[in-house]
Protein backbone atom coordinates (compact mmCIF):
# COMPACT_ATOMS: atom_id res chain seq x y z
CA UNK A 1 0.00 0.00 0.00
CA UNK A 2 3.01 2.42 0.85
CA UNK A 3 4.50 1.85 -2.33
CA UNK A 4 1.04 3.02 -4.06
CA UNK A 5 0.50 5.74 -2.77
CA UNK A 6 4.27 6.87 -3.55
CA UNK A 7 3.76 5.75 -6.78
CA UNK A 8 0.84 8.38 -7.20
CA UNK A 9 2.22 11.14 -5.16
CA UNK A 10 5.20 10.97 -8.22
CA UNK A 11 2.80 10.62 -11.03
CA UNK A 12 0.58 14.07 -9.21
CA UNK A 13 3.69 15.97 -8.98
CA UNK A 14 3.56 19.18 -11.26
CA UNK A 15 6.88 19.10 -13.39
CA UNK A 16 6.24 21.95 -15.69
CA UNK A 17 8.09 24.79 -15.50
CA UNK A 18 7.63 27.86 -17.04
CA UNK A 19 10.65 30.03 -16.90
CA UNK A 20 8.40 33.70 -17.75
CA UNK A 21 5.90 32.74 -15.07
CA UNK A 22 8.12 31.48 -12.05
CA UNK A 23 6.00 30.95 -8.80
CA UNK A 24 7.68 29.93 -5.02
CA UNK A 25 7.90 25.93 -4.72
CA UNK A 26 7.23 24.15 -1.40
CA UNK A 27 5.25 21.11 -2.22
CA UNK A 28 4.28 21.13 -5.67
CA UNK A 29 5.90 23.05 -8.68
CA UNK A 30 4.06 26.11 -9.08
CA UNK A 31 2.43 25.53 -5.85
CA UNK A 32 3.14 29.21 -5.01
CA UNK A 33 3.98 27.91 -1.25
CA UNK A 34 5.69 30.35 0.96
CA UNK A 35 6.59 31.43 4.57
CA UNK A 36 6.09 34.80 6.37
CA UNK A 37 7.23 36.14 9.19
CA UNK A 38 6.02 39.87 10.69
CA UNK A 39 5.09 41.42 14.19
CA UNK A 40 1.98 43.74 14.10
CA UNK A 41 1.30 46.62 16.49
CA UNK A 42 -1.96 45.16 17.39
CA UNK A 43 -2.83 42.80 20.96
CA UNK A 44 -2.69 38.63 20.79
CA UNK A 45 -5.92 37.72 19.57
CA UNK A 46 -8.25 36.22 17.56
CA UNK A 47 -8.53 39.90 16.01
CA UNK A 48 -4.71 40.30 15.70
CA UNK A 49 -4.60 36.80 13.59
CA UNK A 50 -7.65 38.02 11.46
CA UNK A 51 -5.63 41.07 10.76
CA UNK A 52 -2.91 39.26 10.00
CA UNK A 53 -4.53 36.70 7.65
CA UNK A 54 -6.26 40.02 5.54
CA UNK A 55 -2.65 41.32 5.36
CA UNK A 56 -1.41 38.14 3.51
CA UNK A 57 -4.72 38.13 1.17
CA UNK A 58 -3.72 41.62 0.31
CA UNK A 59 -0.06 40.82 -0.71
CA UNK A 60 -1.38 38.59 -3.08
CA UNK A 61 -1.54 35.06 -0.99
CA UNK A 62 -4.40 32.07 -1.17
CA UNK A 63 -5.12 29.91 1.51
CA UNK A 64 -3.27 32.04 4.14
CA UNK A 65 -2.59 30.34 7.66
CA UNK A 66 -1.31 32.40 10.48
CA UNK A 67 0.66 28.78 12.32
CA UNK A 68 2.33 30.47 15.38
CA UNK A 69 1.87 33.67 17.24
CA UNK A 70 2.53 35.53 20.11
CA UNK A 71 2.28 38.90 21.77
CA UNK A 72 6.01 40.49 22.16
CA UNK A 73 4.97 42.90 24.58
CA UNK A 74 1.62 44.57 25.32
CA UNK A 75 0.31 46.05 22.26
CA UNK A 76 2.43 43.94 19.85
CA UNK A 77 2.27 40.69 18.18
CA UNK A 78 4.42 38.36 15.89
CA UNK A 79 3.01 35.88 13.46
CA UNK A 80 4.67 33.26 11.88
CA UNK A 81 2.30 32.13 8.46
CA UNK A 82 1.66 30.35 5.21
CA UNK A 83 0.02 31.21 2.00
CA UNK A 84 -0.06 30.21 -1.40
CA UNK A 85 1.35 33.12 -3.52
CA UNK A 86 -0.55 34.09 -6.56
CA UNK A 87 2.09 36.72 -8.24
CA UNK A 88 4.90 35.00 -10.71
CA UNK A 89 7.98 36.83 -11.43
CA UNK A 90 9.45 36.89 -15.14
CA UNK A 91 12.87 34.63 -14.81
CA UNK A 92 13.99 34.81 -18.57
CA UNK A 93 13.93 38.53 -19.17
CA UNK A 94 16.20 38.96 -15.57
CA UNK A 95 19.15 40.90 -15.53
CA UNK A 96 21.62 41.67 -12.85
CA UNK A 97 25.07 43.55 -13.39
CA UNK A 98 27.74 41.63 -12.02
CA UNK A 99 31.59 41.70 -11.65
CA UNK A 100 32.97 40.58 -14.67
CA UNK A 101 36.06 38.42 -13.78
CA UNK A 102 37.47 34.98 -13.00
CA UNK A 103 37.42 34.01 -9.13
CA UNK A 104 40.35 32.43 -8.14
CA UNK A 105 41.45 31.12 -5.14
CA UNK A 106 44.41 32.93 -2.73
CA UNK A 107 47.57 30.72 -4.77
CA UNK A 108 45.69 31.55 -8.07
CA UNK A 109 45.86 35.21 -7.50
CA UNK A 110 48.96 34.98 -6.09
CA UNK A 111 50.73 33.17 -9.65
CA UNK A 112 48.33 35.89 -11.76
CA UNK A 113 50.11 38.25 -10.16
CA UNK A 114 53.80 37.31 -10.36
CA UNK A 115 53.21 35.95 -13.97
CA UNK A 116 50.72 38.65 -15.35
CA UNK A 117 52.36 41.83 -13.07
CA UNK A 118 55.77 41.15 -12.04
CA UNK A 119 55.17 42.68 -8.49
CA UNK A 120 52.91 43.36 -5.59
CA UNK A 121 49.83 44.91 -5.77
CA UNK A 122 49.14 47.37 -3.13
CA UNK A 123 45.99 47.60 -2.07
CA UNK A 124 44.01 50.09 0.65
CA UNK A 125 40.91 49.45 2.60
CA UNK A 126 38.67 50.91 5.52
CA UNK A 127 35.21 51.65 7.27
CA UNK A 128 34.79 55.06 5.92
CA UNK A 129 32.78 57.71 7.49
CA UNK A 130 31.39 57.30 10.92
CA UNK A 131 31.03 53.55 10.68
CA UNK A 132 32.62 52.24 13.72
CA UNK A 133 31.96 48.55 12.27
CA UNK A 134 35.54 46.69 10.91
CA UNK A 135 33.69 43.25 10.43
CA UNK A 136 33.29 43.77 6.78
CA UNK A 137 37.43 45.37 6.08
CA UNK A 138 38.36 42.74 8.32
CA UNK A 139 37.09 39.85 6.82
CA UNK A 140 38.34 40.88 3.39
CA UNK A 141 41.79 41.92 4.67
CA UNK A 142 43.14 40.41 7.93
CA UNK A 143 45.40 37.67 7.38
CA UNK A 144 42.82 35.01 8.79
CA UNK A 145 40.02 36.25 6.35
CA UNK A 146 36.27 34.61 7.26
CA UNK A 147 34.66 31.12 6.68
CA UNK A 148 37.72 29.72 5.47
CA UNK A 149 38.66 32.34 2.91
CA UNK A 150 41.99 34.15 4.00
CA UNK A 151 42.52 37.94 4.08
CA UNK A 152 44.57 39.98 1.54
CA UNK A 153 47.01 40.36 3.79
CA UNK A 154 48.09 36.34 4.09
CA UNK A 155 48.50 36.96 0.18
CA UNK A 156 52.16 36.89 -1.26
CA UNK A 157 51.95 39.29 -4.18
CA UNK A 158 49.46 41.81 -2.47
CA UNK A 159 50.78 44.31 0.18
CA UNK A 160 47.29 44.79 2.11
CA UNK A 161 46.93 48.12 4.39
CA UNK A 162 43.87 47.84 6.58
CA UNK A 163 42.87 51.55 7.88
CA UNK A 164 40.13 50.02 10.49
CA UNK A 165 37.25 51.94 10.95
CA UNK A 166 35.95 55.27 11.23
CA UNK A 167 38.34 56.49 8.69
CA UNK A 168 37.54 59.84 6.88
CA UNK A 169 37.17 60.02 3.16
CA UNK A 170 40.09 62.34 3.13
CA UNK A 171 42.20 60.34 5.41
CA UNK A 172 41.83 57.41 3.31
CA UNK A 173 42.41 59.09 -0.47
CA UNK A 174 45.92 60.84 1.36
CA UNK A 175 47.21 57.40 2.55
CA UNK A 176 46.46 56.01 -0.45
CA UNK A 177 48.30 58.63 -2.41
CA UNK A 178 51.07 57.93 0.09
CA UNK A 179 51.61 54.23 -0.31
CA UNK A 180 51.06 54.77 -4.18
CA UNK A 181 48.07 52.12 -3.90
CA UNK A 182 46.96 50.22 -7.07
CA UNK A 183 43.29 49.89 -5.43
CA UNK A 184 40.87 51.16 -2.69
CA UNK A 185 38.82 49.33 -0.79
CA UNK A 186 35.66 50.88 1.03
CA UNK A 187 33.58 49.24 3.46
CA UNK A 188 30.01 50.43 4.78
CA UNK A 189 28.56 48.28 7.17
CA UNK A 190 26.54 50.98 8.79
CA UNK A 191 23.54 51.89 6.29
CA UNK A 192 20.77 53.72 8.23
CA UNK A 193 19.12 56.38 6.68
CA UNK A 194 21.39 55.23 3.18
CA UNK A 195 23.87 57.02 4.63
CA UNK A 196 26.03 54.55 2.50
CA UNK A 197 24.95 56.24 -0.50
CA UNK A 198 25.66 59.54 0.80
CA UNK A 199 29.57 58.83 1.92
CA UNK A 200 30.68 56.84 -0.92
CA UNK A 201 29.26 59.48 -3.23
CA UNK A 202 31.35 61.61 -1.48
CA UNK A 203 34.55 59.64 -1.37
CA UNK A 204 34.24 59.60 -5.59
CA UNK A 205 33.73 63.53 -5.73
CA UNK A 206 37.29 63.16 -3.34
CA UNK A 207 38.96 60.78 -5.59
CA UNK A 208 37.99 62.86 -8.91
CA UNK A 209 39.05 66.00 -7.40
CA UNK A 210 42.59 64.64 -6.09
CA UNK A 211 43.05 63.21 -9.93
CA UNK A 212 42.77 59.26 -9.00
CA UNK A 213 39.47 58.18 -10.25
CA UNK A 214 41.12 56.55 -12.90
CA UNK A 215 44.40 55.87 -11.48
CA UNK A 216 43.54 53.67 -8.53
CA UNK A 217 40.79 50.59 -8.79
CA UNK A 218 37.92 51.64 -6.66
CA UNK A 219 35.91 48.82 -4.91
CA UNK A 220 33.55 49.71 -2.43
CA UNK A 221 31.51 46.76 -0.32
CA UNK A 222 29.04 46.08 1.95
CA UNK A 223 25.68 43.85 3.40
CA UNK A 224 23.63 46.77 0.87
CA UNK A 225 26.11 47.02 -1.56
CA UNK A 226 25.64 45.67 -5.10
CA UNK A 227 27.97 45.67 -8.23
CA UNK A 228 25.05 47.90 -9.78
CA UNK A 229 24.50 50.55 -7.34
CA UNK A 230 28.54 50.65 -6.80
CA UNK A 231 28.79 51.47 -10.80
CA UNK A 232 26.22 53.65 -10.09
CA UNK A 233 27.97 55.31 -7.61
CA UNK A 234 31.89 55.84 -9.47
CA UNK A 235 33.46 53.07 -8.46
CA UNK A 236 35.19 50.11 -10.20
CA UNK A 237 32.61 46.90 -8.72
CA UNK A 238 31.00 46.46 -5.97
CA UNK A 239 31.08 43.25 -3.45
CA UNK A 240 27.95 42.62 -1.17
CA UNK A 241 27.11 39.68 0.97
CA UNK A 242 28.34 36.40 0.11
CA UNK A 243 31.95 37.34 -1.16
CA UNK A 244 34.94 36.84 0.68
CA UNK A 245 38.78 38.24 -0.28
CA UNK A 246 39.04 35.83 -3.51
CA UNK A 247 36.49 37.95 -5.43
CA UNK A 248 37.89 41.16 -4.55
CA UNK A 249 41.48 39.98 -5.02
CA UNK A 250 40.92 38.00 -8.28
CA UNK A 251 38.42 41.09 -9.28
CA UNK A 252 41.38 43.70 -9.12
CA UNK A 253 44.08 41.44 -10.54
CA UNK A 254 42.47 41.35 -13.81
CA UNK A 255 41.21 44.57 -13.62
CA UNK A 256 44.74 46.31 -13.30
CA UNK A 257 46.10 43.91 -16.50
CA UNK A 258 43.42 44.84 -18.48
CA UNK A 259 44.06 48.32 -17.88
CA UNK A 260 47.65 48.32 -18.11
CA UNK A 261 47.73 46.49 -21.74
CA UNK A 262 45.39 48.24 -23.71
Amino acid sequence: MGGGLYSTEVQDFDKTLDLKKVKPYGDTMNDGKVQLSFTLPVPAGPEAIEAAKQLLRSMGMDNPQVVFSRELNPGFTFFNCYGNLQHTVNYADIHVPKVESTVMDMHGVDDFIREHIGRKLVMVGASTGTDAHTVGIDAIMNMKGYAGHYGLERYEMIEAYNLGSQVTNEELIARALELKADAILVSQTVTQKDIHIKNCTEFIEMSQAEGIRDRMILVCGGPRISHELAKEIGFDAGFGVNTYADDVASYVAQEYVKRNNK
